[in-house]
């Protein structure tokens, strides 16, 4: 029984190595357009998933996900890229001050969380924040990103994947028009968009 169970495991782990070698996190930060591309070509993320998450609605809809946000999931491989690194480049692709939505998008639907998995997750997730406080110079009160148990992911709908690739002109056109660059360039300085050690 022991050499079946390990003959079993050693198959699952030649024909889905992704799987075997890599972890997952769901992010929510306003349009996940743009949380999607901006996560998805760092080294270590296997790939990046447009979605819902955080409500009970089932089978959420973009025209109706009533109490989820837009959420992304980031699969990655913890040998090549951290957590905490992980994290450090989410926030600095955000307004971690503003608890009612991101940039020009408003609303519950748009409202930073981070949705951790277990305590280790939920400890390192609180620990980002506070570096976060630290470097913009501002009470850990003031960071209005939420931390919560990690709820369902919704896959949204296929043309939601890969849209700022996909549909290039017109991302552009919105994430300059939503004013995201201007916005983390004021806030994060040099560091925004970055996954550089945390400053003090």
């Amino acid at each position: 029984m022991k050499f079946f169970l390990t003959l079993l495991i050693i198959l699952s782990i030649i024909t889905n190595p992704i799987q075997a070698y890599s972890d997952e996190i769901i992010l929510a930060g306003g349009c996940f357009w743009c949380l999607e591309h901006d996560l998805e070509y760092v080294e270590g993320v296997e790939f990046v998933k447009s979605g819902y998450s955080g409500g009970n609605l089932k089978n959420p809809s973009y025209d109706n996900h009533n109490g989820h946000q837009e959420v992304v999931l980031v699969n990655y491989d913890p040998g090549v890229v951290s957590l905490d690194e992980i994290l450090r480049l989410y926030l600095r692709n955000i307004d971690p001050l503003d608890g009612k939505g991101q940039f020009c998008d408003r609303g519950d639907s748009y409202k930073p969380v981070i949705f951790y998995q277990n305590s280790i997750e939920e400890k390192q997730s609180n620990d980002a924040l506070l570096s976060a406080s630290i470097e913009l110079k501002v009470p850990i009160e003031e960071i209005k990103v939420g931390v919560k148990s990690k709820n369902k992911f919704w896959l949204a709908e296929d043309y939601h994947q890969d849209f700022a690739v996909n549909n290039e002109f017109k991302y552009k056109f919105y994430r300059y028009s939503c004013g995201r660059d201007k916005r983390l360039n004021q806030l994060w300085g040099e560091n925004a968009r970055t996954d550089n050690n945390w400053s003090e």
